[in-house]
C-alpha cells in the first residue's frame, strides 16, 4: 500500500504563488508517472501537470508558462510550483503517482489540498 500526502495549499491573491508538494510513502514499490489534477466547484477533475520518472514533463494548456512541475526520485515527491496565479486556478489539488508494486501498476491519489486565489 502506498500513501500520498499533499501539502502547500491556501489562500493567495491573484499574481501570488503557492508551492505545492506531495509526499509518496510505503514500502517495496517504484514510482513511474506522477502529476497534479484539479477540480473545481461543479467541474470534473483535470490533469495540470505531470512528469515522468526521466523527467519529461507535460502541461495543460492554461497553466503552460506560469506552474512547474519537478520531482525528487530519491525521496518519492513531486512539487508543483504555482506562479501568477488566477482566480480561475481555485480548486482542490490532488496529486498522483503510478506506482509498480510486484510487477503491477497502480493509481493512487492524495487526499487534495485546497487553492484558493482571490481577485
Amino acid at each position: 500500500q502506498v500513501q500520498l500526502v499533499e501539502s502547500g495549499g491556501g489562500l493567495v491573491q491573484a499574481g501570488g504563488s503557492l508551492r505545492l508538494s506531495c509526499a509518496a510513502s510505503g514500502s517495496d514499490f517504484s514510482i513511474n508517472a506522477m502529476g497534479w489534477y484539479r477540480q473545481a466547484p461543479g467541474k470534473q477533475r483535470e490533469l495540470v501537470a505531470a512528469v515522468t520518472s526521466g523527467g519529461g514533463t507535460n502541461y495543460a494548456a492554461s497553466v503552460k508558462g506560469r506552474f512547474t512541475i519537478s520531482r525528487d526520485n530519491a525521496k518519492n515527491m513531486v512539487f508543483l510550483q504555482m506562479n501568477s496565479l488566477r482566480p480561475e486556478d481555485t480548486a482542490v489539488y490532488y496529486c498522483n503517482a503510478n506506482v509498480l508494486i510486484s510487477s503491477r501498476t497502480y493509481r493512487y491519489w492524495g487526499q487534495g489540498t485546497q487553492v484558493t486565489v482571490s481577485s
